[in-house]
């Protein structure tokens, strides 16, 4: 029994007594329902009643239903939620992989700049060998040769270029992404990945239920299924291992942490200042070998160190060494006309010596000022008649590094190539000198054009001057001699070379203006110094030129030294070998004296001298002026010269010389006899249009607006009045006033046009001038 309690208005259990109660569903009939039914003649319910019925039954097993399966795909479908929103906001992606990746792609920049340029050379290195090849094979036009020229030239530059950016390092520490930088490249990429992606997905599949309903309920046990598999097995939603191309690259590792002290803070790194400044102002050695570094680093040399700067009295020196590449390519024509510019150098005043012990290291030698002072050359030794031997070593002069530059004369089939105004002359005359004063050598004096060593008069003991058939004559007397000294050689039992003494002297021959002997005398003479050497009778050359076409067969390269002064690089290669002018030997860079200039008038570069390295270094010989030599020889002859009586007697040629003697007495030019004018020097237009050549490195021709800008830059006052003019006018009038001047010169040199190419230029060629120079002293 229960009672409602007056207060709360709810049914409580009465006190003190225990209520059973059976609750029962209304609408389900039980046992009592059916009796009662029965009872009064009922046997159910109506059929209405009974579909209500089975209706709610339904629904509440669909409740229970869809309360297990929400249960069940929840949790799925929050991880799905979950890892959309991990995908979306990068969520796999760590700061460090972004940072990587931030960084990998100023990384594959700067790989890619470099792959381009190798990939540029190496097309440009084929492209030159192929039109090598075809030059050798078929020849050159002038429209093959001028590209041929520029290939070369851009494939310098790009060669210049690679090497400049292989020094360059990359800079991690400077291009590190900041933490902004980081957020910024997930924000974007999230927002990207959203609008890209999750925006359009949602779309389409919105807009199939609302196209195809049916489609949606077939596919939602799947995506029930789905959700339930996810609710078992959930993504791990954590950072991803870093791709592998995120790894490798060693410039993408993390920088080491800062080790700063508390309060302070790690200094910016700053790249290193290579800004390129003059060695001309410098006040210690360490300022000269880093203007020096900093301005082949601009270059892209590859350097190593820069060391032993020294001053000197002309300006610096320092040793460089190099990582890569070489020393030879600071004698590149180009980066060796920007270096002097760079350094602020005197013209031509960068010398490089590679050092022949390390292929590494050369030294450079950075000229302010005139590297051969009266001081540092000194005067003339003076040497007493008759007081030396022709084996002992004479003191000609001195280096730049102010090593003197002693040597002996004897055994030397010895060559001088010199411009005319180079110093040839003076330079013979010194060795001439040096060999009148000897007891036991005599000089004999042959030039088919002029007077020769003829200054030193009586001591000479023989001369052959202007006078072809004698020339001949004398060199045929000396191969006969020749012969006749192998025999006595043999007889005496000498061995293979002859011994020299005041009864059996040497005879040295001095020939001067080589190039202008005859051909018949050009064939002697080369024979001779074939056959000479062992038999003491030795040559010593002199000619303006040193390759073959004018010295009649390729000697030159084959005589035991060379003396190289004011000339043509053709002659430097051709001469010392082709990697000559890279080595250093840049006997192209030395200016002839002029008129009014001395210049570098006396500076030779040396090989092949007793006693003395092979070293690409500049010397300056001590010239003998004509008046001295004249003073020299009368003093030698008066004391007497070397008597060759003896020798002769005994080869059987003592009255053959002795004619030959006479007949030299009486011809013209002789000491003699009335010595010839010497032939005038080549006027300075002319050398001026040679020296533009070379400036150019010796094409075949130059075109008039290229001699003109050479011109102008030697004399801006009177080659640059016509600069304001069109371009047809002002090569007009610079090509009228270029021959005006050359007539008045007394040259005669025309120019030619070049019809078969573009606009048909002008041009003066290389080989009409060096024919009009030959003309001249």
């Amino acid at each position: 029994m229960s009672t409602t309690h007056p207060r709360h208005g709810r049914m409580e259990p009465y006190e003190g007594e225990y209520v059973w109660a059976e609750i029962v569903d209304d609408e389900d009939p039980g046992p009592q329902d059916q009796e009662h039914g029965q009872e009064h003649g009922q046997t159910g319910r109506t059929a209405a009643d009974r579909a209500a019925y089975t209706a709610r039954r339904a629904a509440h097993y669909a409740a229970a239903a869809a309360r297990y399966t929400a249960g069940q795909t929840s949790p799925g479908l929050r991880h799905a939620w979950a890892a959309t929103v991990h995908w979306t906001t990068l969520g796999s992606m760590s700061d460090e992989e972004i940072r990587r990746r931030l960084l990998k792609r100023h990384l594959d920049v700067y790989t890619e700049q470099r792959e381009d340029t190798t990939t540029d050379i190496n097309r440009l290195n084929k492209r030159a060998q192929k039109l090598a090849r075809e030059a050798v094979d078929f020849g050159l036009t002038a429209e093959e040769a001028a590209r041929l020229k520029n290939t070369h030239a851009e494939l310098k530059l790009k060669a210049r270029a690679g090497t400049v950016l292989g020094k360059i390092p990359f800079q991690t520490k400077l291009l590190q992404p900041t933490p902004e930088q980081i957020r910024r490249y997930r924000t974007v990429r999230a927002f990207g990945r959203f609008t890209g992606v999750i925006i359009p997905a949602g779309a389409a599949t919105l807009a199939l239920v609302l196209a195809a309903p049916a489609a949606g309920l077939l596919a939602l046990p799947v995506l029930a299924g789905a959700a339930w598999w996810l609710g078992h097995h959930p993504f791990a939603l954590t950072h991803r291992a870093l791709p592998a191309d995120l790894v490798g690259p060693p410039e993408l590792d993390p920088l080491p942490p800062a080790r700063n002290t508390p309060g302070t803070t790690e200094p910016t790194t700053k790249a290193e200042d290579l800004t390129p400044f003059p060695v001309r102002g410098v006040t210690t050695a360490a300022e000269a070998e880093e203007a020096l570094r900093r301005a082949i680093l601009s270059e892209g040399g590859d350097i190593e160190a820069v060391t032993g700067g020294t001053k000197e009295p002309w300006g610096w020196s320092a040793r460089v060494s190099f990582a890569s590449g070489s020393p030879d390519d600071l004698n590149d024509n180009q980066t060796y006309k920007n270096l002097i510019t760079l350094l602020k150098l005197r013209r031509n005043g960068l010398l490089i010596e590679a050092d022949p012990d390390h292929g590494d290291s050369c030294t450079v030698r950075m000229i302010l000022t005139d590297p051969f002072t009266p001081e540092l050359v000194g005067p003339v030794p003076y040497r007493a008649p008759l007081s030396a031997s022709i084996t002992d070593l004479f003191d000609f002069g001195v280096a730049m590094d102010a090593t003197p530059l002693t040597f002996s004369l004897a055994g030397l089939m010895l060559l001088m190539v010199a411009d005319s105004g180079g110093g040839k002359s003076g330079i013979m005359l010194a060795a001439a000198e040096a060999v009148t004063s000897t007891r036991d050598a005599v000089v004999l004096n042959v030039d088919p054009v002029g007077t020769g060593v003829g200054d030193l008069g009586p001591a000479i003991t023989l001369t052959a001057c202007m006078d072809d058939e004698l020339i001949i004559t004398v060199l045929q007397f000396l191969l006969t001699w020749c012969s006749a000294r192998a025999r006595q050689r043999a007889a005496y039992g000498w061995g293979n070379k002859w011994r020299v003494s005041p009864e059996h002297p040497a005879v040295c021959l001095f020939v001067d203006e080589w190039p202008q002997l005859s051909a018949t005398a050009k064939a002697l003479l080369i024979k001779l110094l074939l056959l000479g050497r062992k038999e003491a009778i030795w040559v010593y050359g002199g000619s303006q030129f040193g390759t073959k076409e004018y010295l009649g067969e390729a000697i030159g390269p084959k005589l035991s030294a060379k003396l190289l002064g004011a000339c043509r690089r053709v002659d430097v290669t051709e001469l010392l070998g082709g990697g000559a002018i890279a080595e250093g030997y840049r006997a192209d860079l030395i200016r002839a004296a002029t008129h009014t200039v001395a210049n570098d008038a006396g500076q030779i570069y040396a090989t092949g001298l007793p006693g003395m390295p092979d070293r690409p270094i500049r010397y300056q010989v001590r010239e003998i002026d004509a008046a001295q030599a004249t003073l020299l020889g009368t003093e030698r002859a008066a004391a007497g010269l070397p008597d060759l009586t003896h020798t002769l007697t005994e080869a059987g040629l003592l009255d053959a010389w002795n004619q030959l003697r006479e007949t030299c007495a009486t011809s013209p030019g002789t000491a003699t006899g009335t010595s010839a004018p010497p032939r005038p020097a080549a006027p300075e237009i002319l050398r001026q249009l040679h020296q533009a050549f070379i400036h150019e490195s010796e094409p075949d021709y130059l075109a008039i607006d290229q001699i003109h800008g050479y011109l102008r830059k030697e004399d801006p006052d009177r080659w640059g009045k016509w600069d304001d003019h069109e371009d047809r006018i002002r090569r007009g009038l610079v090509a009228k006033a270029l021959q005006k001047a050359l007539t008045e010169a007394g040259v005669e040199l025309d120019s030619k046009r070049l019809s078969d190419i573009k606009n048909k230029p002008t041009v003066y060629f290389l080989e009409d001038i060096e024919n009009a120079l030959a003309d001249f002293g």
